[in-house]
């Protein structure tokens, strides 16, 4: 790998804003405590195939073609506002109307449905391709080999599926499932908050 690449400079970036919370680590939370590890870690999958579109995209100069042509970004923002605002008043009912059966409520819930809203989750959120590009342009110079590039990109991605796996696999554990059950209404409300703040930052966010 060329030395001018910094990789570590790039994995501990893409680590912080990939291990903190946020909409798709609470819904990927959310997921595996209220319906299990399978579905929990379709969903991880799914946010983890966005990531990883979102990051080639950037490391191969997709993201300045988006920047150059602001309708799509301009798209991609407001399809993926109404998106969050649609996880949050759907969090907000939950926990104003709990369901009577937690987490059975949850078993008609296909793998490839959790898988698809993890994936549309990251795919709507206009700030990830933004990150990505300006991790991408102070971590790896313009005159990088192809090579070089893909192994960086491979890289993130393996660093982004540990996280969120882990994620999947500690919120889905009995014991934080147990006591899930108890503080259910709590968590959707805070679910709701986030997914509503979300939404507005990404509404107000400055784009360009």
């Amino acid at each position: 790998m060329s030395l001018a690449v910094n990789l570590p400079i790039i994995l501990s970036a893409a680590f912080v804003a990939t291990a903190s919370p946020g909409p798709a680590t609470l819904g990927v939370a959310s997921m595996s405590m209220g319906a299990g590890r399978r579905r929990g870690i379709a969903m991880a999958l799914g946010v983890i195939t966005g990531s990883l579109t979102w990051s080639a995209a950037a490391a191969l100069g997709l993201g300045a073609i988006m920047l150059a042509n602001a309708w799509i970004l301009e798209a991609i923002r407001y399809i993926g506002a109404g998106y969050l605002l649609y996880l949050a008043v759907k969090s907000a009912r939950s926990a104003l109307h709990p369901p009577a059966l937690i987490l059975s409520a949850a078993d008609h819930l296909s793998w490839g449905a959790a898988y698809r809203k993890g994936l549309l989750l990251h795919l709507t959120n206009p700030k990830a391709v933004l990150f990505f590009g300006a991790l991408y342009s102070i971590g790896v110079p313009p005159s990088t080999p192809l090579t070089t590039l893909l192994a960086v990109i491979v890289a993130v991605g393996l660093q982004s599926t540990l996280i969120f796996l882990t994620y999947a696999v500690v919120f889905s554990s009995p014991t934080v499932a147990r006591g899930f059950t108890r503080i259910r209404r709590l968590f959707d409300g805070l679910l709701a908050v986030a997914f509503g703040y979300a939404s507005f930052k990404v509404l107000t966010a400055h784009l360009r």
